[in-house]
């Protein structure tokens, strides 16, 4: 199993210096990969507070995180995950992650999703009915335009008219592309017409082996090699003394959960500190949350 580390993305703590610092010292310790997501506006309730979750309140944009991850790295991979994809055209989509790809020299993995928060979707300009037919037309023309030579894709979302469409990515065919998503619809459409699956925040990690399993028996259906596929873990690690639950509590504690992780089918877990709400607000002291990061990476560092 692979181990990643998301970059500073949310609240107080997602500075520059601090993003550079987290991603160099992730790659040089051996991590495998790191890590963006999204998250486009905050909802407030009627007084105007803010009503998500702290570590929702305060994001920088995850692609143009990547863009410059590449830049400054030159071994670990780079990926989302999630990035929504009804907020973008695909064609829009696709010239961005293509270029990331190649800014990187073939080091993307694309985490896609359907989004869930209406405020977003109303701001976007999309509908919320019917993502997963809207998302199954995205991805038939992500791919359409990733096949390379002569570009064309009518369906009932999206159009491309005939045409070029380059330069390609420099990973063949593609980037890898992962779903994300919870509901059995999403899982099986995972094990159909993606590279692998990605959990959310919120997943019960006790039970992980439960959705991989949907999405193995999907992809098999679908005659395709479920052990080809990538299993993706987003780790909320939160260092504890007085909590425990999954990759929550001291650390010795979450060496052994993640060992545990391996046994159910996980292929890559990443320690994402941005959904701990004492490092990712941005009512949180950056210094202490970075202090705290140092000694996270140090401490659970691949072998």
């Amino acid at each position: 199993m692979e181990l990643g580390f998301a970059v500073p993305i949310s609240g107080s703590w997602a500075t520059v210096d601090n993003i550079a610092e987290i991603a160099r010292e992730a790659e040089s310790s051996g991590y495998h990969s790191l890590w963006t997501f999204q998250r486009l506006l905050a909802s407030v309730d009627g007084d105007g507070a803010p009503n998500l979750l702290p570590q929702y309140r305060s994001v920088l944009d995850p692609l143009a995180v990547l863009a410059y991850l590449s830049a400054i790295t030159t071994r670990v991979r780079l990926g989302v995950a999630v990035l929504n994809l009804p907020f973008s055209a695909p064609i829009v989509t696709a010239k961005t992650l293509t270029t990331i790809d190649r800014l990187s020299d073939g080091r993307l993995d694309v985490g896609l999703g359907t989004g869930w928060q209406a405020e977003e979707f109303a701001a976007a300009g999309v509908p919320m009915a019917r993502r997963g037919a809207r998302a199954d037309d995205f991805l038939r023309c992500l791919a359409a335009i990733w096949a390379g030579g002569i570009v064309e894709h009518h369906g009932e979302f999206y159009d491309v008219p005939r045409c070029r469409v380059e330069p390609p990515p420099i990973q063949s065919p593609h980037p890898p592309v992962l779903l994300g998503g919870v509901a059995e619809a999403a899982l099986r459409r995972a094990g159909r017409a993606a590279d692998g699956w990605i959990s959310s925040s919120q997943a019960d990690l006790s039970r992980i082996d439960g959705s991989i399993d949907i999405v193995r028996r999907a992809a098999s259906d679908a005659g395709r090699d479920p052990a080809a596929l990538r299993f993706v873990c987003r780790g909320v690690v939160k260092v504890r003394s007085d909590e425990r639950a999954p990759l929550i509590g001291s650390l010795d504690e979450i060496r052994g959960d993640l060992a545990e992780l391996a046994t159910k089918g996980v292929t890559e877990v990443f320690i994402d500190l941005n959904f701990d709400p004492t490092i990712g607000s941005p009512d949180a002291d950056p210094e202490q949350s970075m202090s705290r990061a140092r000694e996270i990476i140090e401490a659970l560092a691949p072998a």
